[in-house]
């Protein structure tokens, strides 16, 4: 999906926020600062009405620290809707577990939280095909290097910079930016453009297997083969499969020319109703049939042959 711009994230999250929020908090809490309604949050417990509503201030408030760390990802393929909301649940994190007597703002305390939310968000939730941890982490590492080593030489990274960089091999990173690409996966209905005779991907990646019809033709011969007397398998074997010509199987065999090709004729015969669903109408047990004149070419359904 297309990623918005951060103006209109914001416009959507403040337009969303403020009409909920001005009917849940109580009168007294709008005046309070952050300490006095982390206090309020600790002290407390998760159920109360008054403890949600101190929250959704303090979330309000921090709205433009959600939209600053997700604002790294505005070119990523995840809405930018869709991440502000994993930010908030960082912030909420963050607020549950800030302690106001240790020291600090809630706002340093709550950007690794908010980041760190977002990263996991990246490296467990968006693959679609299993990857191995390292190398979801190793791709947050690659995309982070590679803004900022844009920013310090002013070009491109090349692969052996962000190799140096990251201190890793050269495999390692090909490894991560292959594994990235599957955060993008494309439909087989993606419609395709430029394409006149194709209309989507399937169209363009998928083909008849022209093997397909000899294959059904063969297991069809293969469901009546051992209705056939061994000495016929074998004839049509050596015929069809060793390509050899009936006076090379007569020679073989001990058989005239005339002998093999009358059983020849036999078991294609028996063999060419079933396999094209007409033995109904044949014979059950064919008896040998007179021999084809000379050049004769028979051909067993599903594969081809010579004389």
């Amino acid at each position: 999906m297309t990623a918005i711009s951060a103006e209109k994230a914001s416009a959507l999250e403040s337009n969303r926020i403020r009409p909920a929020l001005s009917e849940r908090i109580p009168s007294g809490l709008a005046g309070l600062d952050d300490r006095e309604l982390l206090e309020i949050v600790r002290s407390l417990p998760r159920a109360s009405k008054r403890r949600d509503a101190a929250c959704e201030l303090l979330v309000s408030r921090h709205r433009g620290l959600v939209r600053a760390c997700v604002r790294r990802y505005w070119l990523s393929p995840e809405p930018a809707e869709d991440l502000m909301q994993v930010g908030y649940v960082g912030l909420l994190r963050a607020i549950s577990n800030f302690d106001p007597a240790v020291g600090g703002s809630l706002a340093a305390y709550a950007a690794p939280s908010i980041s760190g939310e977002l990263k996991r968000h990246f490296r467990d939730k968006r693959w679609q095909v299993q990857v191995p941890r390292s190398v979801k982490q190793l791709v947050l590492e690659v995309r982070d290097a590679t803004r900022q080593l844009t920013q310090e030489l002013g070009r491109t990274p090349t692969e052996p910079d962000l190799a140096a960089h990251l201190g890793v091999s050269g495999e390692d990173l090909r490894e991560a930016q292959r594994a990235e690409r599957a955060l993008q996966l494309s439909s087989l209905d993606t419609p395709l453009a430029g394409q006149p005779d194709i209309s989507t991907l399937a169209d363009l990646i998928g083909e008849e297997d022209p093997q397909l019809e000899h294959m059904l033709g063969m297991q069809a011969v293969a469901a009546h083969w051992g209705e056939l007397p061994p000495r016929e398998q074998k004839i049509l074997v050596m015929r069809f499969h060793g390509e050899m010509t009936q006076a090379q199987i007569g020679q073989q065999l001990g058989l005239s020319q005339m002998h093999v090709s009358r059983l020849l004729a036999h078991a294609l015969g028996y063999l060419r109703p079933r396999v094209l669903g007409q033995h109904e109408q044949a014979p059950e047990k064919p008896g040998p049939r007179a021999a084809p004149r000379r050049g004769t070419n028979h051909r067993l359904p599903g594969s081809g042959g010579r004389d």
